[in-house]
């Protein structure tokens, strides 16, 4: 399995994109992960509830289909978020996978009811102190790793590496990673308005002697409050440390797979500027671009990103997304920033 390479399909308005995307899967060996009797985690994202930008399930069906003629026993996966949306628990978010298509394999919520089920691994990076991966993965004897390519207002943009240090760990090691921002007040702008208080999700800002407080250990320092303050009295700063802290949390969770049972897909079409997490599709920010497939998440988010304009999605949001890439390569993970690519 050469890490270096990355095998491409283009994306077509006039060709059947599932026999493209089988044969691009067979070229590139992503079933080679498996064994007879592998329990086979597809990690993949299935939408927030009103957002249809996600991979198609369709897609899916055939790599479970594979793993299944392979012997391979597929299960799909994801893990909580820690935000209070359709996928914060394990029923909403098993009920979403029924309602945006995913109905035809045992979809497991990798980290249990509430987020309560991770094994801690050590953190091979000082960024985390330590990385807590969702048990479903961490005990998954091979995984294929399915990522839709699209913007992210935290991260710059969201590919393979995002998909497995934010949605392969639990709610403590997720909001271990948001932490790595620094969320600031300028007591000279802010008004006291409580309009950061009324937007927050948790309710954590707090009014006192006329000036914002957010000071709750509790906070992911996400941006809403920084947008819907008038004043523009709060920001976010630190932002490149959250895209190195993907990749570390990401090497954490790849660290507990023996070597060579990982693969990846990643799909490049309906890219918009916001993540599958929103519940709105966001603005569409590239045109359809096609189906990548790797044995590495570097080498794959490296080429993805290379065939869509990441400069203007680090303008729009702020943030060296790059700095993911850069940071797993700094890792010692294997693959290039600058892979071979194969086009079939």
């Amino acid at each position: 399995m050469n890490m270096n390479t990355v095998h491409f399909a283009e994306w077509s308005q006039t060709a059947n994109m599932l026999d493209k995307t089988a044969s691009l899967c067979q070229n590139a060996g992503v079933f080679d992960v498996v064994r007879e009797n592998d329990k086979v985690a597809i990690k993949l994202h299935v939408g927030e509830l009103g957002n249809p930008n996600y991979v198609r399930p369709f897609f899916i069906k055939h790599i479970v289909d594979e793993i299944r003629a392979r012997g391979g026993k597929p299960f799909l996966t994801d893990t909580t978020t820690y935000y209070p949306l359709k996928r914060n628990n394990a029923v909403d978010h098993m009920e979403t996978a029924v309602a945006n298509g995913f109905n035809f394999a045992p979809f497991i919520v990798a980290d249990g009811l509430m987020g309560e089920n991770g094994i801690i691994v050590d953190s091979p990076d000082h960024l985390l102190s330590e990385v807590e991966v969702a048990g479903a993965i961490y005990h998954a004897d091979a995984m294929i790793v399915v990522s839709h390519l699209k913007g992210h207002p935290l991260a710059g943009f969201g590919g393979a590496i995002k998909n497995l240090g934010m949605g392969g760990v639990t709610k403590k090691t997720k909001l271990a990673q948001h932490r790595l921002l620094k969320l600031e007040i300028d007591e000279e702008l802010c008004q006291g308005c409580e309009a950061c208080a009324e937007a927050c999700w948790f309710g954590l800002p707090r009014v006192e002697d006329g000036v914002a407080k957010i000071d709750s250990p509790h906070c992911m320092c996400c941006p809403i409050c920084s947008n819907a303050c008038p004043e523009g009295a709060i920001s976010l700063n630190n932002r490149d440390e959250l895209p190195r802290g993907l990749a570390v949390a990401a090497k954490g969770v790849l660290d507990t797979f023996d070597t060579g049972k990982v693969s990846y897909l990643n799909f490049a079409h309906d890219v918009s500027t916001v993540c599958d997490c929103a519940p709105i599709p966001g603005e569409k920010f590239s045109n359809d671009v096609g189906v990548f497939a790797s044995h590495s998440a570097l080498s794959i988010d490296a080429a993805s990103t290379g065939m869509i304009d990441v400069a203007h999605l680090n303008d729009i949001h702020g943030v060296d997304s790059l700095q993911q890439l850069h940071k797993m390569e700094a890792l010692g993970y294997g693959g290039s920033l600058m892979p071979e690519r194969i086009t079939v």
